[in-house]
C-alpha cells in the first residue's frame, strides 16, 4: 500500500524556520521524483520544490528560492523541505508528491501557519 506521510507543520513567527518531512512506503522511493506542493485556502495547489531521483538536481518556485531547500534520503525513504525566513504568505497546507510516469501519489498534507 502506497503511503506518503507528511509531518513537521506548525505555527511559526515570521522569520522563523521549519523542516517538513515526508515518509514514503509501499513503493520504490528511489525511483520516484519527489516534490513539495502547497495550497492556501481558495488557491490552487502550486509547486514549491522538486528533486530528482538521486537528489542531484532540484527546482524551486521563484517565491521560495534562496529560502527553502529540498533534500531526500533514499536510505530512509524520506524527503525533506527546510524552510527558512518564513513569511506570512508561506501559510498553506504543504503536500508531498511522488512521480514516476504514469504514476502520481499524494500525501495528506501538513499545515504551516506563519503568523505573529
Amino acid at each position: 500500500q502506497v503511503q506518503l506521510v507528511e509531518s513537521g507543520g506548525d505555527l511559526v513567527q515570521p522569520g522563523g524556520s521549519l523542516r517538513l518531512s515526508c515518509a514514503a512506503s509501499g513503493f520504490t522511493f528511489s525511483s520516484y521524483r519527489m516534490s513539495w506542493y502547497r495550497q492556501a485556502p481558495g488557491n490552487q495547489r502550486d509547486l514549491v520544490a522538486a528533486i530528482s531521483t538521486i537528489g542531484d538536481t532540484a527546482d524551486y518556485a521563484d517565491s521560495v528560492k534562496g529560502r527553502f531547500t529540498i533534500s531526500r534520503d533514499n536510505a530512509k525513504n524520506t524527503v525533506y523541505l527546510q524552510m527558512n525566513s518564513l513569511k506570512p504568505e508561506d501559510t498553506a497546507k504543504y503536500y508531498c508528491r511522488a512521480d514516476r510516469w504514469p504514476i502520481t501519489n499524494w500525501g495528506q498534507g501538513t499545515q504551516v501557519t506563519v503568523s505573529s
